[in-house]
């Protein structure tokens, strides 16, 4: 039996388009001589259309999409994921889908059963549950399928150590005698996620022998970023298939090749970040209709990383960086800005805030910064300017606005609320500082990565992108003289490990002292992240790309006006 992979990048409401890509894997999949394809999770709507789901118009209308598939199936099989009514009186007005097609006919519906409600997801917000006693096989080829949608297929109790339902319907339709088991995933990247999936599915098609189609969304809508990374499994656990991530893959493979496959997954953790920043960019502008980006570029790392993935991202000549020195701007930070610039082939230019500032120091008779957190109204205007800039280039040249800060200073509130927060993308908001500098340096060591517009190869591999001294260079806001981050937060180095075990592994203060913190630190950062006027900031940031648990935004909530303060105990 031949298999196709279905790996697409869809967009939420782009129903057209979406069936397009649809019908095209199709008729690729018919040209390998393909038995079936598998599409991902809601592919015919976008998964993640969130409130969409619970509109009128898209539950009447839902299986309108199939009726275009329909046709096309003439002559192989297709599992795809979309959306279909619920016509009980009770629950919720919609199920979660797989559409089992042959021959184009509809031979039925596979619904989702377990519907998660935790970080990102809130499936059972928007769908019913399948509650039905009996799953049934589909008889594909010869053979008879299993076929399960996403959280379906995580609940192996062989495989995972806490489970979270009592339920394993992948199980079922093995019992059942499924001869291949097919899941239609919208799992989003996070780090570790990708050799996390082959393991589970390796696991599951070894234990259970009988062969595994696991098939996920790629592509980034709003701030979640798909990695795709599907694969196949054959009864003995070995991949056989293994799609390209962050890309769009539609190729096929026979079940019984015995030929594993060793593309895809290199288990470089950097890359990956690296490669879902630059499809968040891409995706975010592309379905959003911006074309071209702007940045305020200062010559500090941050600026600096979301420059060279934006013009990886969007092309360089579709990029302007914005440098807006002020009084206590370095000049070694304009001369780094200014290497950058010609090293990535950008736009650039220089609109300097020092005569506003000083403007505005003087009308409202604030202090003048001597040294860091002495004024900071004064400190915020530089930055607040600087939005303001960035903001009117904006919406003059149709650019979309990419903001600059990190998750370290996220999360403690080292930012500035209408300043350095404003854009229409955080970039690295889901970034620690620590991994800022991992990921400039990849881009030095894997120069390769810009292949996306054209220079001299052999040249670009010996130089640097980015300037060895903008990473080297210790972290400063520079709004006030001899100004540095480590004068108000702890290093980095310190404080991430911290931010990385609170926010993507949930760990308690206790926890995180055990892992070798020490107290004070500990609870000196915990509650710069839970302050009530840090909340505050974070809830009014940009959509921010997603790499990680538990992320910043839709992730993980809080409440703004609280009481609640960490004590370390006695």
């Amino acid at each position: 039996m031949k298999v196709t992979i279905g790996q697409i990048n869809t967009t939420n409401g782009d129903i057209e388009g979406n069936v397009a890509k649809i019908i095209t894997a199709i008729e690729k999949a018919k040209a390998d001589g393909s038995d079936l394809i598998v599409f991902p999770e809601i592919t015919t709507h976008g998964y993640t259309s969130q409130d969409w789901f619970q509109d009128p118009d898209i539950i009447d209308h839902s299986l309108d999409p199939l009726e275009r598939i329909l046709p096309a199936t003439k002559g192989i099989a297709a599992v795809v994921g979309t959306v279909r009514r619920n016509f009980d009186n009770d629950g919720r007005r919609i199920y979660n889908s797989a559409a089992v097609i042959s021959n184009g006919e509809l031979l039925g519906f596979a619904d989702k059963t377990l519907l998660p409600e935790y970080d990102v997801f809130d499936d059972p917000r928007w769908f019913e549950p399948y509650h039905g006693r009996n799953r049934h096989l589909f008889e594909v080829a010869g053979k008879k399928v299993g076929v399960v949608v996403c959280e379906d297929f995580w609940n192996d109790k062989t495989f995972w150590k806490d489970r979270l339902y009592n339920k394993d319907p992948a199980d079922e339709v093995i019992e059942m005698g499924a001869e291949l088991v097919v899941s239609i995933n919208a799992s989003p990247y996070n780090k570790g996620k990708i050799k996390l999936r082959c393991d589970m599915v390796a696991h599951r098609a070894k234990a259970n022998k009988v062969p595994i189609v696991f098939v996920n969304l790629v592509g980034g809508n709003d701030g979640i970023v798909f990695d795709g990374a599907s694969l196949i499994a054959d009864e003995e656990g070995d991949i056989i298939l293994q799609a390209a991530a962050f890309k769009e893959f539609v190729e096929t493979v026979e079940l019984d090749c015995r030929k594993p496959d060793s593309r895809g997954i290199t288990g470089d953790e950097i890359g990956a970040i690296h490669d879902a920043l630059v499809l968040g960019i891409h995706d975010y502008a592309a379905k959003n209709g911006f074309q071209k980006a702007v940045l305020g570029l200062s010559g500090g790392v941050d600026s600096t990383l979301v420059a060279a993935l934006a013009c990886e991202a969007m092309g360089p000549e579709n990029v302007l960086c914005v440098m807006m020195p002020s009084p206590y701007s370095s000049e070694g930070s304009i001369k780094d800005s200014e290497e950058l610039v010609r090293n990535l082939g950008c736009e650039s230019r220089i609109e300097p805030i020092s005569d506003a500032f000083e403007t505005l120091v003087d009308q409202l008779n604030l202090r003048t910064p001597t040294r860091g957190g002495e004024s900071l109204a004064a400190e915020n205007i530089q930055s607040r300017l600087r939005g303001v800039i960035l903001m009117a280039i904006s919406n003059s040249e149709g650019r979309l606005l990419l903001s600059t800060g990190n998750k370290s200073e996220l999360a403690v509130g080292y930012c500035t609320l209408y300043g350095d927060t404003n854009g229409g993308l955080a970039v690295l908001g889901d970034v620690l500082k620590t991994e800022v500098w991992d990921v400039a340096r990849y881009i030095n060591v894997q120069s390769a990565g810009f292949s996306s517009y054209e220079r001299d190869e052999s040249r670009t591999r010996s130089r640097e992108i980015i300037p060895q001294r903008i990473i080297d260079k210790k972290p400063s806001a520079e709004l006030a003289p001899n100004q540095f981050d480590q004068d108000s937060l702890p290093p980095y180095e310190l404080m991430d490990p911290v931010l990385k075990m609170y926010f993507e592994q949930k760990a308690s203060p206790a926890e995180i002292i055990a892992a070798g913190h020490d107290p004070e630190r500990v609870y000196w950062i915990l509650n710069k992240v839970e302050h009530p006027a840090n909340e505050f900031k974070r809830q009014q940031l940009p959509p921010t790309l997603i790499i990680s648990k538990n992320a910043i935004g839709i992730g993980r909530r809080r409440p703004i006006t609280h009481k609640y303060k960490r004590q370390i105990p006695k």
